[in-house]
């Protein structure tokens, strides 16, 4: 298994897919690297996260931070990620060949993270980590237990941003994504 540096510098350097080729920056996630027990993976970095380098900071990453505050989600139990590590151009899905290409390095976080519930934020992290057919209508507030892991999805921050009626139960489930945490695992 690599160390958070060595997997940094491969991740850094990772040429396996044309995303790489319009990139500013491989972002490679935010959060608790000791301690973050709650993986919330995205589709992909935007524009904001291309410049800084950090995921979920443009207007969908600030909905998603004041929801986690305002369910008093500890900073040091949760880390975020996305499935491809590079911006799609236009901001566009991540095509599968691009999935395919960088699962590999978010399974090299989730391998040092060791996380025990993982959130699938919106239809493309859906469909890479819960199931190929996944429609987030249907599996969002599901659990689904792979290897010990539970895993589960809810709309992306984003969505919320184009459809008001998503909060609600967004922020339902991020509050059973707590509930099941700290019941079932604790701090």
């Amino acid at each position: 298994m690599l160390t958070w540096n060595e997997f940094e510098k491969l991740a850094s350097s990772c040429r396996s897919c044309r995303l790489c080729e319009k990139r500013n920056s491989v972002v490679i996630g935010r959060g608790s690297r000791e301690t973050g027990r709650i993986l919330f993976v995205g589709e992909g970095p935007g524009e904001n996260e291309d410049r800084e380098g950090i995921p979920f900071v443009g207007q969908a990453g600030r909905l998603f931070d004041f929801a986690l505050e305002a369910l008093e989600f500890p900073e040091e139990v949760y880390y975020i990620a996305n499935v491809v590590k590079c911006r799609p151009p236009q901001n566009r899905d991540p095509a599968q060949d691009e999935i395919e290409a960088c699962i590999k390095l978010l399974r090299q976080q989730f391998l040092l993270l060791k996380p025990k519930i993982v959130v699938a934020l919106g239809s493309v992290a859906s469909k890479a980590l819960i199931s190929p057919d996944a429609q987030i209508s249907r599996v969002r507030g599901q659990w689904f237990d792979k290897g010990g892991t539970m895993f589960t999805a809810t709309y992306h921050p984003a969505a919320l941003l184009r459809n008001d009626g998503l909060k609600h139960d967004f922020y339902n489930d991020l509050k059973e994504v707590k509930k099941r945490f700290f019941e079932g695992f604790g701090a």
